[in-house]
């Protein structure tokens, strides 16, 4: 097989694996609260992620951080997965799989503001129009439609959409700086965030602290660790899939790959794959204002691109 093809092959798998995520969030989270579902997802991502390593051979490379890298590390880890990904699942709680799912593909919009204000990177008129066109699409789907009242049906759950967004963005770019083996920061970050999300689900547990009303979406009860089938089942989907594999097999896109845009260009199939899937499993019907919504955001990160 040639280069080019494997570079598509694997891009194309780690595609695949993200498009079925959003469903498997929506599920699970059926049986586990976003907490939950993070306590037990991110133990098996850090379990394949070290699986990952040692089959590279990478994992002497962990006894050889040093005290700066694996500070670095730690706060890192604080942002992905602790924060990102209870953001993204209470979100995924409060809004419709869809919804949830489309307005956290603006993501690239995203990382284009916070790269104007953190990096000084300069900003065309073109990406202005991108940012605008890609607004209108999250207006469109936070209104299921009614773009015209500027009433969100589900405003928390649009806001913590968004919000995820934002700590994805400044996750990748603080990450820059690194120049640390990817899988390897990846491991560091999750196994601190797993001690992370330890400490917090037992002091939510044992209502060591009162959370805020503002806050209600961290939220704890029932087991610390998932022991429906149902339940387990997710966790090790998510933490596997969303956490591990994917993320390696589009890395590894990306290094066979003649050019970025080779591969980059094919993410674009997954938001269409993941409607299909969400229809599929968990049963919702595809809204107009989602498509709708789904083409102006697009069709802006697409402008942005050119």
């Amino acid at each position: 097989m040639k280069k080019q093809s494997k570079a598509y092959l694997f891009a194309g798998t780690a595609i695949l694996m993200w498009s079925t995520v959003g469903s498997a969030f929506k599920l699970t989270l059926r049986h586990l609260t976003p907490l939950q579902m993070l306590l037990g997802a991110s133990a098996f991502s850090i379990l394949v992620l070290f699986i990952i390593l040692i089959i590279q051979r990478k994992q002497k490379a962990l006894f050889k951080s040093t005290g700066t890298e694996l500070f670095r590390s730690a706060l890192l880890g604080m942002m992905n997965p602790l924060l990102f990904y209870i953001v993204l699942f209470s979100a995924y709680d409060l809004l419709l799989t869809q919804e949830a799912m489309v307005l956290n593909f603006t993501w690239p919009v995203t990382l284009t503001v916070l790269s104007f204000f953190m990096l000084r990177q300069k900003i065309g008129w073109k990406s202005f129009l991108a940012i605008l066109i890609s607004f209108i699409g999250i207006i469109i789907i936070g209104t299921g439609g009614k773009f015209w009242t500027l009433r969100f049906s589900n405003p928390a759950g649009v806001a913590l959409a968004l919000a995820s967004t934002v700590l994805w963005s400044l996750f990748w770019i603080f990450n820059l700086k690194d120049r640390r083996d990817e899988v390897l920061k990846l491991f560091l970050n999750f196994l601190f965030g797993f001690i992370y999300i330890l400490m917090l689900s037992f002091i939510l547990k044992h209502n060591l602290i009162n959370i805020p009303e503002k806050l209600a979406f961290i939220k704890s009860g029932g087991p610390v660790w998932p022991f429906t089938w149902q339940a387990l089942y997710g966790c090790i989907y998510i933490g596997i899939f969303e956490m591990g594999i994917a993320y390696v097999f589009w890395l590894k896109g990306l290094q066979l790959s003649s050019t970025t845009a080779k591969v980059s260009n094919l993410i674009f199939f997954a938001p269409f794959l993941s409607l299909v899937i969400i229809n599929l499993t968990v049963g919702e019907p595809l809204k107009p204002a989602t498509l709708a919504g789904l083409a102006f955001i697009i069709g802006g990160i697409l402008l942005q691109r050119k």
